[in-house]
């Protein structure tokens, strides 16, 4: 009877999902006061308008301390909870001044910068805290629907992003991406902190480049389904530098793969301007990127993307965008550059690309899968396993209660992404995790608005998504660095 009743009360929440609207066309270019949970957006090509750079502006959020009254919003039979940190007040130092990109103080919090999360097999939350140069780890859930434990894993690190276990099963090492690195450390299930010291599994990637708050220093990890390979990626340097002319653009716009002892073997795909987020799809083995695209070409351009990343795929940065557009800022690449040559082992000299014979490859430039709003700023994604339990681990990292149970099966296989909110668009978006919704692995081109409310009634911002992982329960962890809390997002039913 209870099996019978859940399966009930989980297709009636699937329903209640499926009546909410489908917004095409130019309605799909929603603001933050449109987003709420089940809202569904689709964008295509077609409605994409033409170059407006006129309309850039620098409208970066001034972060607000969370009212009383504020709190994420999930769609309905989810429960949210404060899970760690979320003891942080913005300061004057903290927020967006005349319209600057926000700092990162130190502050007396229990995280500085909460980026990041994966779940190790075991169950327990690994969490870095990029700006703190630390990895956390976070167990349990105590009574309050706190963390039991949460224990610095590692310090010493250099803006720690992305993090990986291998191998997957039977994990031995803990990576993580440092902005101008790979480390890992020694790791055995249940090590609440690392048993050695970091090794760098590849001593050089292109660091911290010299955007609106440093930007783009970002560099997730993920390994083949197989173990044989990792994948690396590299966000770009600029806003639309050419990279045949700029030399510092080399090896940038990239995921990078390697093997998993660090040795460099290709450029595994390009042109793709800022793939923060990795993710392998559980159904079809692909990796798939979270990107952030371009700035100050419009209010309605260019959209950021959720996407399969074949091997060998080009999106087109900085000469084109979505399928072949042309940037109107630039010309087209070098022949002999980096755009038609993947695998260029070096940089053209200052005199080759001086007067270089320019060629047209747009035609070769992939449309993503899913286009989400311009300027929403899509950083970590997953995909949303098809079974439970995940893995039978150590009972002292279980984060499961009586009162807690999977997601409905429509959200199973397809992808969570975190927004964490435009500056270059007049009116905000972002600010939420979103939905894609999958058929056999392959995304609908569609997205849902989840996980909302984290911009007040009067657009003042008060929080910022940023990562997200699944327990082995089935709920949902989001990091949210504005308020640098770690929510978790439960389904009850209820």
């Amino acid at each position: 009877m209870l099996k019978l009743a859940a399966s009930i009360l989980a297709l009636a929440t699937t329903a209640a999902l499926a009546q909410q609207p489908l917004l095409t066309g130019q309605a799909a270019f929603t603001d933050w006061n449109q987003q709420h949970p089940g809202v569904r957006h689709k964008i295509t090509l077609s409605d994409l308008p033409e170059p407006h750079p006129d309309e850039a502006v620098n409208n970066g959020p001034h972060l607000v301390a969370r009212p009383a009254d504020a709190w994420p919003i999930a769609p309905p039979g989810f429960k949210v909870t404060l899970y760690a940190g979320g003891d942080f007040t913005p300061t004057a130092a903290s927020s967006s001044i005349n319209n600057q990109a926000p700092s990162v103080p130190v502050a007396p919090s229990t995280f500085r910068e909460p980026r990041l999360l994966r779940t190790a097999p075991n169950g327990d939350i690994f969490l870095s805290d990029s700006h703190g140069d630390k990895i956390f780890v976070l167990r349990g859930v105590g009574p309050d629907g706190k963390a039991k434990i949460i224990s610095t894993f590692a310090t010493g690190l250099n803006l720690p992003f992305g993090i990986a276990f291998y191998p997957a099963i039977d994990p031995h090492w803990v990576y993580v991406g440092n902005t101008d690195s790979v480390v890992r450390f020694p790791y055995k299930s249940g090590d609440l902190v690392a048993s050695g010291p970091a090794e760098k599994i590849v001593p050089e990637l292109p660091g911290f480049a010299q955007l609106r708050g440093g930007g783009h220093w970002t560099r997730d990890i993920v390994f083949t389904r197989d173990g044989a390979k990792m994948l690396v990626s590299v966000g770009s340097g600029s806003n639309i530098d050419d990279a045949d002319t700029t030399p510092k653009e080399f090896h940038r716009a990239d995921v990078l793969e390697f093997t998993p002892q660090g040795k460099f073997l290709e450029v595994y795909a390009h042109g793709i301007r800022n793939c923060v987020g990795e993710a392998i799809n559980t159904t079809t083995n692909e990796l798939w990127c979270s990107v952030n695209e371009r700035d100050n070409l419009g209010n309605h351009l260019v959209p950021d993307y959720v996407t399969s990343v074949p091997e060998g795929s080009f999106f087109g940065w900085p000469w084109y965008y979505m399928g072949g557009h042309k940037d109107p800022r630039l010309p087209n690449p070098c022949a002999t550059g980096s755009g038609p040559n993947l695998q260029l082992a070096t940089a053209l000299t200052p005199d080759q690309a001086k007067d270089c014979k320019r060629t047209d490859i747009a035609k070769t430039v992939r449309t993503p899968d899913v286009l989400v709003q311009p300027h929403m700023a899509s950083l970590e994604m997953l995909f949303y396993p098809t079974g439970f339990p995940i893995n039978v681990g150590d009972p002292s990292a279980e984060t499961s209660t009586t009162d807690i149970h999977p997601f409905p099966v429509s959200y199973a296989g397809g992808a969570f992404a975190a927004e964490h909110g435009s500056w270059n668009r007049l009116n905000r978006a972002g600010y939420e995790v979103i939905y894609i919704p999958m058929k056999d692995g392959h995304a609908l081109g569609e997205y849902d608005d989840f996980l909302t409310g984290f911009v007040t009634k009067d657009g003042q911002v008060w929080g910022r998504p940023v990562g997200v992982t699944v327990a082995n329960d089935g709920s949902l962890f989001v990091t949210d660095d504005g308020t640098r809390s770690v929510w978790h997002v439960t389904y009850t039913g209820k």
